[in-house]
């Protein structure tokens, strides 16, 4: 027998992919947000739609550079994308703070972060929705990605502090080439 759930707790049940770590900058200065609500919205060329919140730093960043990095990180960076997300870029340097490196893009004035597994150069292509739902959908210019690493295990937030990680993987017949 099912029971009712609490529409307050959806997201938890929904969200789509890993965790990603946001950087952008503004004026000399960078900083990352934790983020984990985003979306595909097209093949090609690659278009994502991510929700970040007007009372986060990042929103301000992002709204007037109209430029990003998406960073995937792997399991090993939990404890730094959770201590990412848990703080502040107003008063803290979260490259510093957290010991990660910011590296120099092209194609975009936001930095990678070089301990992620991937990373995706954005510029804002529509702002319709920012006002309204604080939606931002990315052009995605340029993407780098570590052939080093194999079998990469991504963090997908659960909401509170919980967090599934990545496994196994099954190959099923597909049509898409």
């Amino acid at each position: 027998m099912k029971k009712s759930f609490p529409l307050s707790r959806v997201y938890t049940l929904l969200e789509p992919g890993p965790v990603v770590l946001v950087t952008t900058a503004l004026k000399g200065r960078a900083n990352i947000m934790t983020l984990s609500w985003h979306t595909m919205m097209e093949f090609e060329p690659p278009l994502v739609g991510c929700v970040m919140s007007n009372r986060n730093f990042s929103h301000g960043m992002l709204r007037s550079s109209r430029e990003c990095v998406i960073n995937i990180p792997t399991v090993n960076l939990a404890a730094k994308v959770t201590g990412c997300g848990n703080t502040s870029g107003r008063r803290v340097d979260k490259f510093q703070s957290f010991g990660l490196t910011g590296v120099p893009a092209s194609l975009v004035g936001a930095p990678l972060i070089a301990e992620s597994y991937v990373n995706l150069g954005c510029r804002v292509v529509d702002t319709k929705l920012v006002t309204r739902y604080n939606f931002f959908i990315l052009d995605v210019l340029k993407a780098w990605i570590d052939p080093a690493r194999k079998r990469p295990r991504t963090i997908h937030h659960m909401g509170r502090g919980a967090f599934m990680i990545s496994g196994r993987t099954i190959k099923l017949p597909s049509r898409m080439k």
